[in-house]
């Protein structure tokens, strides 16, 4: 399996970047994003890339892939929602609609997070443009799409997050993040288990095309 992965610098893409390294399945993985990930691996390749609305000058190296893991995210907080919709909603369907008319056999992995909205009338302005980002991307001609919706995600293998406080609190917190992954499936998963998860279905398919904290546990 040939694996594109945007978001590959993020907590959860350095997570499932590691996973995709180690599978022995995994052939090759293409990251595409705006700086190095710092590693050196047989498998990886790397895209530097600029416009996240426009793929037109790299649509030649982005045919032939079997999958996507799109981990790229930003959290809502002291964003309008005009600006949040566009690094959510516009770059997301922009990259996604590039790859499905180059790859139609791919399987598409979006990572949102609990909560979700799928009405997208409901009065959580993240929650509205996620459900619409999640909606569209499941009307596109792929093989298949998954929507993985996790609540709590714990760092391993000496993952960190990039703001410097919410790593302070994953440090902090570790022995009871552990405990709650253990004992609370539906609140609780790692970047392992999400990059385990993301290549499973993207193998092997699931029932659903939404996934929760348990079921990319389960899996």
């Amino acid at each position: 399996m040939k694996v594109i992965l945007f978001g590959a610098t993020g907590m959860v893409g350095q997570g499932v970047l590691r996973e995709c390294l180690l599978d022995p399945g995994i052939e090759s993985v293409l990251v595409v994003g705006r700086s190095p990930t710092g590693q050196r691996n047989a498998k990886l390749r790397e895209i530097l890339h600029d416009n996240f609305l426009d793929y037109a000058a790299i649509e030649a190296r982005l045919a032939g892939y079997d999958a996507c893991f799109f981990c790229l995210g930003v959290s809502s907080v002291g964003m309008s929602e005009e600006r949040y919709r566009h690094l959510t909603y516009d770059i997301t369907l922009a990259a996604a609609t590039a790859l499905s008319k180059l790859n139609p056999g791919m399987v598409f992995v979006y990572v949102t997070g609990r909560g979700t909205d799928s009405s997208e009338q409901g009065r959580l302005m993240w929650a509205r443009v996620k459900g619409k980002t999640e909606n569209d991307l499941l009307k596109l001609p792929f093989k298949a799409a998954y929507m993985f919706r996790p609540a709590g995600i714990q760092p391993l293998h000496g993952i960190k997050s990039k703001t410097g406080w919410v790593q302070g609190i994953y440090v902090a917190a570790a022995p009871l993040l552990t405990l709650l992954n253990r004992t609370a499936p539906k609140y609780m998963t790692t970047t392992e288990q999400v990059g385990r998860a993301m290549i499973k279905v993207a193998r092997d398919g699931y029932p659903r095309p939404v996934l929760e904290s348990e079921d990319i546990n389960r899996i």
